[in-house]
This record gives C-alpha cells, sequence and structure tokens, in this order.
C-alpha cells in the first residue's frame, strides 16, 4: 500500500462517484491510448491504482483530488480521435511506428502481462543460464569484478547471475549496477539482493534510473539533471539476511516518493522525473570496499560484463537499438570486457500464434547480425578495438519454454492454459493494447492458441544471443 492511501471509505463519497471517476479515467486513457498502469504511475506513483479501484478498493480523498487534478489538466489536451494525432503516429497497417508511438505506449508497462509472462515462462531462468557460461571468459583486474545490467527488470536474472559469481569468484569484491526505470521492479530487485549481500558481503551494489548513454558513468549528460541528481547511500548493519531483509525494506517509502517516471511525448516511453543514484553495501565491510564505492565525480565505467536483456522494443528501427542502446554501452566496457545482448528471435509457436491472428506480422525484424553492423558504424574507428561474435546459430539461439503440467496440453486445454499462453505470445511479440482490443472481443485469439498448443504439444519461444568484447590489446 503506497503512502498517504488506505483502505477506508473515501469520505464523502458513493459508490456512483466511484463508478464516474473510473469512468473519466477510462475514457482519457482510451482517447489518449494510455495504459491503466501508466495512468496511475503518473498520478500517485501507484501503477496499479486503476486496477485497485475497478475491484472494490477505496482511497483517500487526498488521492481522488489527484486523480482528479490531472484529468482536469490534461484532459483538454488529449486528442478526441485518431485522426487528431501527428502524422507519423498514426498506425501504418494497423501497427504502431516504431520509434513514434503514441503518447502515453509503452507495451511493457502492462504489469499484468508482465507478471502472468514471468511466472509461466522459463525465459529468465535460461537467460541467466546462458549470461553464466560467459563467466568462464572473464578476466576482472583488482579492485574488483564490475557488473552493469542495462534493465535489470524484477531482478530475476541479475540474482542468478551473481549467485554465479559468487560460486566461481567466491571472495573476489564485486561492484554491480543496475538500471531500471521501473519503481515496483526496483522494489522486487531489492527484495531479491539481501541473501546476495549475505552470502558474498564483498558486494557494492548500485541502482539507477538514469539513460542508457548515462547510466554506466553515473553522471547525467544536462547541467540541469546534474544539479536535481539525488544520491543515497545506505550501509546495511548486522550480518543475517533477515536483517539485511528488513533495512531493504525501509527504503520502500523513499523509493515511492522519489522513483518517479514521466512518459516522453514522442517515444511513449518512460523517463525519470529525477535522476537518482542508490548504493548498498554492508557496513562490516566498508573499509574493503571504500576503494570501490561510486562517489559524486569518482566513477569508474570499466565494466568486466554488461548484461543488455531485451534492452529495446523489437520494432524499433536497428539504427534506434545501436545509437541509443548498444552503442553507448560498448563504450563502458574495459580492456577484456564482454557484453552479451539477447533478444526474441521469432520462428518459434509463439510467432505462429500472432500470425494466425494477424498474418503477416513479424516484429522480430532486426537479427543479431544487423545489430552488429550497426554498432560496428556507430563505433566509427574505434570499432577496431573490438570483437563482434554472432556465433553460430547452434550457440546463440536458446529456447525457452511455458510451464505446463506432463497432461495439461494432451487433452482438452483449460481457459487459464489458454489465456497464459496467449499472454505469453503477445507480450513477447509486444503487441499493443490498442490493436489488441479489435480481436478479443470474440473467440478466435484463443482457437488459434489452442490449435497451436496441441500442435506442439505445449509453447516455446527462441531468444538469440551476441556478444562485443574489447580487446586487450589496443591496436
Amino acid at each position: 500500500m503506497r503512502t498517504g492511501e488506505s483502505r477506508g471509505p473515501i469520505e464523502g463519497q458513493s459508490g456512483a462517484t466511484a463508478e464516474q471517476i473510473l469512468g473519466e479515467i477510462r475514457d482519457y486513457c482510451r482517447a489518449t491510448r494510455t495504459a491503466e498502469s501508466t495512468f496511475g504511475r503518473l498520478v500517485v506513483n501507484d501503477g496499479k491504482l486503476v486496477s485497485r479501484l475497478r475491484d472494490g478498493a477505496r482511497i483517500t480523498t487526498g488521492t481522488l483530488d489527484k486523480v482528479r487534478a490531472f484529468l482536469s489538466e490534461h484532459r483538454a489536451a488529449a486528442p478526441s480521435a485518431q485522426s487528431n494525432a501527428p502524422e507519423a503516429m498514426k498506425p501504418v497497417n494497423g501497427a504502431v511506428a516504431p520509434d513514434l508511438a503514441p503518447p502515453g505506449f509503452r507495451f511493457f508497462d502492462n504489469r499484468q502481462k508482465y507478471l502472468l509472462f514471468v511466472s509461466t515462462c522459463s525465459e529468465k531462468t535460461d537467460v541467466a543460464h546462458r549470461i553464466s557460461l560467459e563467466l568462464g571468459n572473464l578476466q576482472p583486474t583488482p579492485p574488483a569484478l564490475r557488473i552493469f545490467d542495462a534493465g535489470v527488470g524484477d531482478g530475476t536474472v541479475l540474482s542468478r547471475v551473481m549467485r554465479a559469481l559468487h560460486a566461481r569468484f567466491p571472495t573476489m569484491p564485486l561492484y554491480v549496477v543496475a538500471k531500471e526505470i521501473s519503481y515496483e521492479d526496483v522494489r522486487l530487485t531489492l527484495d531479491k539482493m539481501a541473501d546476495r549481500l549475505f552470502e558474498h558481503p564483498a558486494t557494492v551494489l548500485v541502482i539507477t534510473n538514469l539513460y542508457y548513454a548515462e547510466a554506466p558513468w553515473l553522471t547525467p549528460r544536462s547541467a540541469i539533471s546534474a544539479q536535481s541528481l539525488l544520491w543515497k547511500d545506505v550501509a546495511l548493519s548486522g550480518n543475517t539476511a533477515h536483517g539485511f531483509a528488513e533495512q531493504i525494506g525501509e527504503l520502500e517509502g523513499f523509493l515511492a516518493e522519489n522513483w518517479r517516471a514521466g512518459i516522453s511525448p514522442t517515444t511513449g516511453n518512460p523517463r525519470y522525473t529525477r535522476p537518482i543514484i542508490l548504493t548498498l553495501r554492508r557496513e562490516d565491510h566498508s573499509f574493503l570496499l571504500d576503494p570501490i564505492m561510486p562517489r559524486p565525480g569518482r566513477v569508474m565505467a570499466d565494466y568486466d560484463l554488461v548484461i543488455a536483456s531485451q534492452p529495446y522494443r523489437a520494432r524499433a528501427s536497428v539504427e534506434f537499438k545501436a545509437s541509443k542502446v548498444v552503442t553507448p554501452l560498448v563504450r563502458s566496457l574495459r580492456p577484456g570486457g564482454r557484453l552479451i545482448g539477447i533478444h526474441s528471435h521469432g520462428k518459434d509457436p509463439g510467432i505462429e500464434i500472432i500470425d494466425q491472428v494477424w498474418p503477416g506480422d513479424d516484429p522480430f525484424k532486426t537479427d543479431r547480425y544487423a545489430i552488429l553492423r550497426q554498432v560496428k558504424h556507430e563505433l566509427g574507428a574505434a570499432a577496431k578495438h573490438y570483437n563482434f561474435n554472432a556465433s553460430s546459430d547452434a550457440r546463440s539461439i536458446f529456447r525457452y519454454h511455458m510451464h505446463t503440467l506432463p497432461d495439461e496440453v494432451s487433452g482438452p486445454i483449460g481457459t487459464s492454459t489458454l489465456f497464459a499462453a496467449w499472454n505469453a505470445a503477445i507480450y513477447v511479440a509486444q503487441i499493443e493494447d490498442v490493436r489488441l482490443s479489435e480481436v478479443v472481443r470474440d473467440g478466435r485469439y484463443l482457437e488459434a492458441t489452442d490449435r497451436v498448443l496441441k500442435k506442439y504439444g505445449g509453447l516455446w519461444f527462441n531468444d538469440e544471443t551476441y556478444v562485443i568484447s574489447r580487446r586487450r590489446a589496443q591496436a
């Protein structure tokens, strides 16, 4: 429950008022094509606000006033119809332009789709396993092994990689920087870190909401952002995972107040309201970790390993992916450092479901070869200092599955399994809500899902990987 909210009634308000405000929110979200979770975060930094209201939860008058003030301020400027949208933002053949999405558009803001996907599919586990295969190629140098996670999500992949790192380098100081703009994902990530800090005490953990071109260096690019930078250092006392978890839990108020995001009017992607850097370490290891503790004006971006798992939208142009995401991360590698990129590949039963509903729709138009070519172009003359490894399909492409019981798809398939499979397919293909509303009015999408599940005896997806490493001997 967020600060300032309660489960008591709205003072002086009736049920009709609750229905009215939900209707106004629904109309606004439809007019602006804003996800309801995004609306909640914009207004009160709570992505579940609208779903809680719909389920009958009650809020304070203060929260209600904020909702009404937001609607009053923004409703007049909201487009009333698609025909009023800028030409560059209009759908082309039913699809949204990849780099110019309508205001409020961002597929991954839908928390329900995300949470259902990660709990029913094995991608996080399999991605962590694939990244762990790279650890044998690392040759860190003092004073620490340095890792950057370019989009930590809920922290599952990072925590598993940190577990593998401890097994390989049990006493080596570890410096980990995790980029994430979502408050809810930061909270979930921190929830997994108490055990990591207990098992590997020589760890400095940094979490930031800075952009890709800023986060590796922990330095905002603009002077205005630099002036508003909030840098918080947390030294955890004690020596138990339970104690660490309690102290980390006390940060929720700080996160709820400060870890806020707005929406870019051109791309629809979240952008930070205020840049934040949060560092965590064990107080009893402060002396040992002092040489690697980042401080304003004293930050090194020389990473041994950069994790770039699903860091960009599949439908974005290759130029955008390379220039805005991958190339800045490549520049942060130290000599001998390695970046492992992972993104969806398609050519699997999941995309077959999509093709049956939207024939000819292929969101995975950029393969690893195109990414590597474009990154070389972006680096220019500096590309000679790097190795670009696409690997063979047998090594690069790996499969992950939707979890099902052995007999779950051999006979009549239950509705919950069909919904989970459909959700996984549209999540991986990054189908926008505006397109989904056109097909969920009848049962054709579930019929297509049922056919594919029975055809393959389950559901799986393909990811592909690539590696960019910085050469040790500079030419």
